[in-house]
Protein backbone atom coordinates (compact mmCIF):
# COMPACT_ATOMS: atom_id res chain seq x y z
CA UNK A 1 0.00 0.00 0.00
CA UNK A 2 0.97 3.81 -0.78
CA UNK A 3 0.76 6.28 1.91
CA UNK A 4 0.99 9.78 1.69
CA UNK A 5 2.26 11.67 5.44
CA UNK A 6 1.35 14.99 6.63
CA UNK A 7 4.93 16.19 8.54
CA UNK A 8 3.05 18.04 11.31
CA UNK A 9 6.36 19.92 12.59
CA UNK A 10 7.34 21.16 9.69
CA UNK A 11 3.87 22.47 8.67
CA UNK A 12 3.21 24.23 12.06
CA UNK A 13 6.75 25.83 11.64
CA UNK A 14 5.95 27.03 8.03
CA UNK A 15 2.68 28.50 9.52
CA UNK A 16 4.10 30.27 12.13
CA UNK A 17 6.83 31.88 9.92
CA UNK A 18 4.15 33.25 7.29
CA UNK A 19 1.85 34.41 10.28
CA UNK A 20 4.38 36.13 11.90
CA UNK A 21 5.60 37.86 8.42
CA UNK A 22 2.09 39.02 7.36
CA UNK A 23 1.09 40.22 10.80
CA UNK A 24 4.61 42.46 10.61
CA UNK A 25 3.14 43.55 7.36
CA UNK A 26 -0.19 44.08 8.73
CA UNK A 27 -1.44 41.50 6.13
CA UNK A 28 -4.66 39.09 6.46
CA UNK A 29 -3.88 36.21 4.95
CA UNK A 30 -6.46 32.79 4.62
CA UNK A 31 -4.86 29.45 4.22
CA UNK A 32 -5.83 27.64 1.23
CA UNK A 33 -6.87 23.86 2.10
CA UNK A 34 -8.01 22.45 -1.34
CA UNK A 35 -4.40 20.90 -1.28
CA UNK A 36 -6.02 18.27 1.04
CA UNK A 37 -9.06 17.01 -0.31
CA UNK A 38 -11.18 17.72 2.64
CA UNK A 39 -9.34 14.54 4.47
CA UNK A 40 -10.58 15.28 8.28
CA UNK A 41 -7.23 13.82 9.75
CA UNK A 42 -5.16 16.73 8.11
CA UNK A 43 -7.80 19.00 8.03
CA UNK A 44 -7.42 18.90 11.78
CA UNK A 45 -4.21 19.30 12.20
CA UNK A 46 -4.20 22.82 9.68
CA UNK A 47 -7.10 24.01 11.90
CA UNK A 48 -5.12 23.75 15.09
CA UNK A 49 -2.95 26.06 13.70
CA UNK A 50 -5.62 28.13 14.80
CA UNK A 51 -5.69 30.73 11.11
CA UNK A 52 -8.27 33.36 10.81
CA UNK A 53 -9.74 32.50 7.80
CA UNK A 54 -9.33 29.10 5.69
CA UNK A 55 -10.68 28.85 1.58
CA UNK A 56 -11.35 25.91 -0.44
CA UNK A 57 -12.65 25.67 -3.99
CA UNK A 58 -15.01 22.53 -2.80
CA UNK A 59 -18.19 23.34 -1.42
CA UNK A 60 -17.21 19.45 0.70
CA UNK A 61 -14.59 20.34 1.69
CA UNK A 62 -15.83 23.65 3.10
CA UNK A 63 -18.66 21.56 4.99
CA UNK A 64 -15.62 19.34 6.44
CA UNK A 65 -14.08 22.07 7.95
CA UNK A 66 -17.16 23.75 9.07
CA UNK A 67 -17.71 20.03 10.88
CA UNK A 68 -14.66 20.48 12.67
CA UNK A 69 -14.71 24.26 13.54
CA UNK A 70 -18.04 25.85 13.47
CA UNK A 71 -16.52 29.08 13.55
CA UNK A 72 -13.52 29.52 11.73
CA UNK A 73 -13.80 31.68 8.58
CA UNK A 74 -14.11 30.46 5.54
CA UNK A 75 -14.21 31.81 1.62
CA UNK A 76 -15.72 29.80 -1.51
CA UNK A 77 -12.24 30.69 -3.57
CA UNK A 78 -13.90 30.40 -7.50
CA UNK A 79 -17.23 31.00 -8.79
CA UNK A 80 -20.12 29.50 -7.81
CA UNK A 81 -22.10 27.23 -9.95
CA UNK A 82 -25.74 27.83 -9.72
CA UNK A 83 -26.62 24.57 -8.52
CA UNK A 84 -24.52 25.00 -5.68
CA UNK A 85 -25.40 28.71 -4.20
CA UNK A 86 -27.31 26.73 -1.11
CA UNK A 87 -24.32 25.11 -0.31
CA UNK A 88 -22.10 27.98 -0.54
CA UNK A 89 -24.33 30.66 1.58
CA UNK A 90 -24.59 27.35 3.73
CA UNK A 91 -20.95 26.63 4.26
CA UNK A 92 -19.03 29.46 2.79
CA UNK A 93 -18.86 32.73 5.00
CA UNK A 94 -17.04 34.55 1.95
CA UNK A 95 -17.85 33.45 -1.28
CA UNK A 96 -15.61 34.96 -4.71
CA UNK A 97 -17.75 36.15 -7.99
CA UNK A 98 -18.10 37.48 -11.30
CA UNK A 99 -21.35 36.80 -12.31
CA UNK A 100 -24.17 39.46 -11.53
CA UNK A 101 -27.14 36.32 -12.12
CA UNK A 102 -25.60 34.34 -9.61
CA UNK A 103 -25.30 36.84 -7.12
CA UNK A 104 -28.84 37.57 -7.06
CA UNK A 105 -29.07 33.93 -6.36
CA UNK A 106 -26.82 34.15 -3.63
CA UNK A 107 -29.03 37.23 -2.59
CA UNK A 108 -31.75 35.41 -2.02
CA UNK A 109 -30.49 32.29 -0.80
CA UNK A 110 -29.08 34.40 2.23
CA UNK A 111 -32.36 35.94 2.51
CA UNK A 112 -33.79 32.84 2.87
CA UNK A 113 -31.21 31.09 5.48
CA UNK A 114 -31.22 35.03 7.51
CA UNK A 115 -27.59 35.46 6.57
CA UNK A 116 -25.74 38.34 5.07
CA UNK A 117 -23.40 36.67 3.09
CA UNK A 118 -19.86 38.54 2.12
CA UNK A 119 -18.48 38.17 -1.32
CA UNK A 120 -15.23 39.05 -3.22
CA UNK A 121 -16.16 40.56 -6.95
CA UNK A 122 -12.93 39.01 -8.49
CA UNK A 123 -11.29 41.66 -11.48
CA UNK A 124 -9.62 40.14 -14.54
CA UNK A 125 -6.15 41.59 -14.69
CA UNK A 126 -4.52 39.72 -17.68
CA UNK A 127 -4.59 35.86 -16.57
CA UNK A 128 -8.39 35.10 -18.48
CA UNK A 129 -9.22 32.87 -15.17
CA UNK A 130 -12.27 34.34 -13.80
CA UNK A 131 -12.70 38.06 -13.39
CA UNK A 132 -15.01 40.79 -14.08
CA UNK A 133 -13.74 43.19 -17.34
CA UNK A 134 -12.59 46.36 -16.20
CA UNK A 135 -14.67 48.16 -18.35
CA UNK A 136 -17.40 46.55 -16.40
CA UNK A 137 -16.48 47.44 -13.17
CA UNK A 138 -18.47 50.10 -12.34
CA UNK A 139 -21.70 48.56 -13.55
CA UNK A 140 -21.58 45.92 -11.87
CA UNK A 141 -20.50 47.00 -8.35
CA UNK A 142 -23.79 49.13 -9.07
CA UNK A 143 -25.52 45.75 -9.50
CA UNK A 144 -24.44 44.18 -6.89
CA UNK A 145 -24.89 47.21 -4.00
CA UNK A 146 -28.49 46.89 -5.05
CA UNK A 147 -29.36 43.63 -3.57
CA UNK A 148 -30.30 42.42 0.07
CA UNK A 149 -28.18 40.13 2.53
CA UNK A 150 -25.10 40.69 0.24
CA UNK A 151 -22.23 42.14 1.74
CA UNK A 152 -19.07 43.48 -0.71
CA UNK A 153 -16.47 42.60 1.26
CA UNK A 154 -13.42 43.03 -1.50
CA UNK A 155 -11.87 43.42 -4.64
CA UNK A 156 -9.52 40.46 -5.88
CA UNK A 157 -7.64 38.69 -8.23
CA UNK A 158 -6.46 35.74 -9.50
CA UNK A 159 -2.74 35.74 -11.17
CA UNK A 160 -0.22 32.96 -12.43
CA UNK A 161 -2.66 29.72 -12.09
CA UNK A 162 -3.78 29.16 -15.63
CA UNK A 163 -1.08 31.19 -17.87
CA UNK A 164 1.53 32.00 -15.26
CA UNK A 165 1.02 35.86 -15.59
CA UNK A 166 3.70 36.92 -12.65
CA UNK A 167 1.64 39.66 -10.22
CA UNK A 168 3.68 42.89 -11.07
CA UNK A 169 3.31 46.25 -9.04
CA UNK A 170 1.72 48.34 -11.86
CA UNK A 171 -1.47 45.40 -11.82
CA UNK A 172 -1.39 45.58 -7.91
CA UNK A 173 -1.90 49.12 -8.38
CA UNK A 174 -4.47 49.00 -10.86
CA UNK A 175 -6.49 46.73 -8.74
CA UNK A 176 -6.18 49.17 -5.48
CA UNK A 177 -7.06 51.92 -7.48
CA UNK A 178 -10.21 50.35 -8.77
CA UNK A 179 -11.00 49.51 -5.04
CA UNK A 180 -10.46 53.63 -4.24
CA UNK A 181 -12.45 54.55 -7.24
CA UNK A 182 -15.63 52.27 -6.42
CA UNK A 183 -15.21 53.53 -2.70
CA UNK A 184 -14.79 57.24 -3.99
CA UNK A 185 -18.26 56.58 -6.37
CA UNK A 186 -20.85 54.63 -4.74
CA UNK A 187 -19.37 56.27 -0.76
CA UNK A 188 -19.07 52.25 0.33
CA UNK A 189 -16.12 50.90 2.37
CA UNK A 190 -14.14 47.96 0.37
CA UNK A 191 -11.80 46.33 3.64
CA UNK A 192 -10.44 43.55 1.55
CA UNK A 193 -8.09 44.12 -1.32
CA UNK A 194 -7.19 40.18 -2.32
CA UNK A 195 -4.55 40.68 -4.41
CA UNK A 196 -2.35 38.27 -3.23
CA UNK A 197 -1.42 34.45 -3.39
CA UNK A 198 1.75 32.40 -2.87
CA UNK A 199 3.13 33.10 -6.45
CA UNK A 200 2.87 37.82 -4.41
CA UNK A 201 4.64 36.71 -1.37
CA UNK A 202 8.33 38.01 -2.94
CA UNK A 203 7.21 41.12 -3.68
CA UNK A 204 6.65 42.26 0.03
CA UNK A 205 10.58 41.23 0.71
CA UNK A 206 11.00 43.18 -2.78
CA UNK A 207 9.09 46.81 -0.80
CA UNK A 208 6.95 45.82 -4.19
CA UNK A 209 3.55 45.14 -3.16
CA UNK A 210 1.44 48.43 -2.86
CA UNK A 211 0.28 49.53 0.04
CA UNK A 212 -3.41 48.89 -0.54
CA UNK A 213 -3.32 44.91 -1.18
CA UNK A 214 -3.91 43.66 2.21
CA UNK A 215 -5.31 40.04 1.88
CA UNK A 216 -3.49 36.97 0.56
CA UNK A 217 -4.77 33.48 0.12
CA UNK A 218 -1.62 30.82 0.47
CA UNK A 219 -1.48 27.25 -0.14
CA UNK A 220 1.50 25.84 -2.10
CA UNK A 221 4.21 28.04 -0.15
CA UNK A 222 2.71 26.74 3.13
CA UNK A 223 2.85 23.20 2.36
CA UNK A 224 5.86 23.26 0.18
CA UNK A 225 7.89 25.73 1.61
CA UNK A 226 8.72 27.17 -2.34
CA UNK A 227 9.03 30.69 -3.04
CA UNK A 228 6.70 30.03 -6.31
CA UNK A 229 7.69 33.58 -8.33
CA UNK A 230 11.15 31.65 -8.88
CA UNK A 231 10.14 28.35 -8.85
CA UNK A 232 12.36 27.07 -6.30
CA UNK A 233 12.67 26.34 -2.44
CA UNK A 234 12.54 29.22 -0.28
CA UNK A 235 15.90 29.12 2.24
CA UNK A 236 13.00 30.75 4.89
CA UNK A 237 10.94 27.42 5.24
CA UNK A 238 11.09 24.21 5.38
CA UNK A 239 10.47 21.58 2.78
CA UNK A 240 9.00 18.45 2.54
CA UNK A 241 5.57 18.55 4.75
CA UNK A 242 4.52 15.87 2.52
CA UNK A 243 6.34 12.59 1.46
CA UNK A 244 4.83 9.94 -0.32
CA UNK A 245 5.87 6.15 -0.04
CA UNK A 246 5.24 2.94 -1.99
CA UNK A 247 5.64 -0.87 -1.18
CA UNK A 248 7.34 -3.18 -3.66
CA UNK A 249 5.03 -6.05 -4.78
CA UNK A 250 7.79 -7.49 -6.98
CA UNK A 251 11.59 -7.38 -7.83
CA UNK A 252 12.95 -9.37 -10.52
CA UNK A 253 16.35 -8.79 -12.30
CA UNK A 254 14.23 -8.56 -15.92
CA UNK A 255 15.67 -7.48 -19.36
CA UNK A 256 15.62 -3.71 -20.17
CA UNK A 257 14.33 -3.95 -23.37
CA UNK A 258 10.71 -5.66 -23.61
CA UNK A 259 10.51 -8.40 -26.77
CA UNK A 260 7.76 -8.30 -29.40
CA UNK A 261 5.61 -6.05 -32.08
CA UNK A 262 4.86 -3.20 -30.06
CA UNK A 263 2.05 -1.01 -30.32
CA UNK A 264 0.21 1.53 -27.93
CA UNK A 265 0.38 1.27 -24.23
CA UNK A 266 -3.03 1.90 -22.17
CA UNK A 267 -2.45 5.51 -22.36
CA UNK A 268 -2.16 5.62 -25.87
CA UNK A 269 1.97 6.08 -25.57
CA UNK A 270 4.11 4.36 -28.24
CA UNK A 271 7.87 3.37 -27.31
CA UNK A 272 11.26 3.19 -29.17
CA UNK A 273 14.58 1.63 -27.47
CA UNK A 274 18.18 2.19 -27.43
CA UNK A 275 19.35 -1.03 -28.78
CA UNK A 276 22.01 -1.41 -27.12
CA UNK A 277 20.49 -1.84 -24.13
CA UNK A 278 19.05 -5.08 -25.88
CA UNK A 279 21.00 -8.07 -23.79
CA UNK A 280 20.79 -5.72 -20.43
CA UNK A 281 19.08 -6.30 -17.49
CA UNK A 282 18.57 -4.40 -14.06
CA UNK A 283 16.67 -5.07 -11.19
CA UNK A 284 12.48 -4.16 -12.00
CA UNK A 285 10.59 -3.28 -8.70
CA UNK A 286 6.73 -2.72 -9.04
CA UNK A 287 5.15 -0.38 -6.66
CA UNK A 288 1.70 -0.38 -5.30
CA UNK A 289 0.75 2.63 -6.92
CA UNK A 290 -0.63 3.82 -10.33
CA UNK A 291 -1.46 6.67 -12.73
CA UNK A 292 -4.73 6.23 -11.02
CA UNK A 293 -3.01 7.26 -7.70
CA UNK A 294 0.04 10.07 -9.38
CA UNK A 295 1.67 11.15 -12.05
CA UNK A 296 5.18 10.11 -12.00
CA UNK A 297 6.25 13.68 -13.68
CA UNK A 298 5.50 14.96 -10.12
CA UNK A 299 7.00 12.66 -7.70
CA UNK A 300 10.85 12.31 -7.30
CA UNK A 301 12.98 9.68 -5.76
CA UNK A 302 14.59 9.84 -2.51
CA UNK A 303 17.00 7.52 -3.51
CA UNK A 304 18.39 9.24 -6.58
CA UNK A 305 19.64 6.08 -8.34
CA UNK A 306 15.71 5.16 -9.17
CA UNK A 307 14.62 5.92 -12.64
CA UNK A 308 11.10 5.49 -13.82
CA UNK A 309 10.98 2.74 -16.26
CA UNK A 310 6.90 3.20 -17.07
CA UNK A 311 3.28 2.84 -15.23
CA UNK A 312 0.11 1.38 -15.64
CA UNK A 313 -3.35 2.46 -14.01
CA UNK A 314 -2.36 0.63 -10.73
CA UNK A 315 1.50 -0.06 -11.14
CA UNK A 316 4.66 1.97 -11.29
CA UNK A 317 7.65 0.41 -12.06
CA UNK A 318 10.97 1.73 -11.44
CA UNK A 319 14.63 0.50 -12.61
CA UNK A 320 16.49 -0.33 -9.32
CA UNK A 321 20.06 -1.22 -11.80
CA UNK A 322 21.68 -3.44 -9.66
CA UNK A 323 19.98 -2.76 -6.70
CA UNK A 324 23.08 -2.07 -4.49
CA UNK A 325 20.55 -1.08 -1.51
CA UNK A 326 19.74 -4.25 -1.43
CA UNK A 327 15.37 -3.51 -1.64
CA UNK A 328 13.43 -6.81 -1.26
CA UNK A 329 9.29 -7.18 -1.91
CA UNK A 330 7.90 -5.52 1.22
CA UNK A 331 10.01 -2.60 1.15
CA UNK A 332 8.95 0.78 0.75
CA UNK A 333 10.25 3.51 -1.92
CA UNK A 334 10.14 7.03 -0.37
CA UNK A 335 9.28 10.12 -2.79
CA UNK A 336 9.37 14.23 -2.53
CA UNK A 337 6.40 15.66 -4.26
CA UNK A 338 5.72 18.84 -5.83
CA UNK A 339 2.62 20.68 -4.93
CA UNK A 340 0.54 18.91 -8.10
CA UNK A 341 2.03 15.68 -6.62
CA UNK A 342 0.65 16.29 -3.56
CA UNK A 343 -3.13 16.93 -4.39
CA UNK A 344 -3.17 14.22 -6.63
CA UNK A 345 -1.92 11.87 -4.12
CA UNK A 346 -4.51 13.36 -1.08
CA UNK A 347 -7.36 13.15 -3.82
CA UNK A 348 -6.17 9.58 -4.30
CA UNK A 349 -8.74 7.14 -2.04
CA UNK A 350 -6.33 4.09 -2.42
CA UNK A 351 -3.41 6.23 -0.68
CA UNK A 352 -3.35 5.82 3.22
CA UNK A 353 -3.39 9.26 4.87
CA UNK A 354 -0.65 9.35 8.10
CA UNK A 355 0.58 12.79 9.85
CA UNK A 356 3.73 12.08 12.08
Amino acid sequence: MAIITLHKERLQYNFERLDYFFKLKEIQWSVVTKILCGNELFLKEVLSLMPNQVCDSRVSNLKAIKKINPKVETIYIKPTPKRSVASVVKYADISMNTDIETIKLLSHEAQKQNKIHKIIIMIELGELREGVMRDDIISFYDQVFQLKNIEVTGIGTNLSCLYGVLPSTDKLIQLSLYKQLIEAKFNKKIPCVSGGSSVTIPLIFQNKLPAGVNHFRVGETLYQGTDVYKDAPSNLLKQDIFTLKAEIIELIEKPKVPEGDFGTNLEGKSFTFDQKEIGKTSFRAILDLGILDVDQANIFPKDENIKFFGASSDMIIVDLQANDKKYKVGDYLEFTLNYMGALRAMNSSYIEKVVV
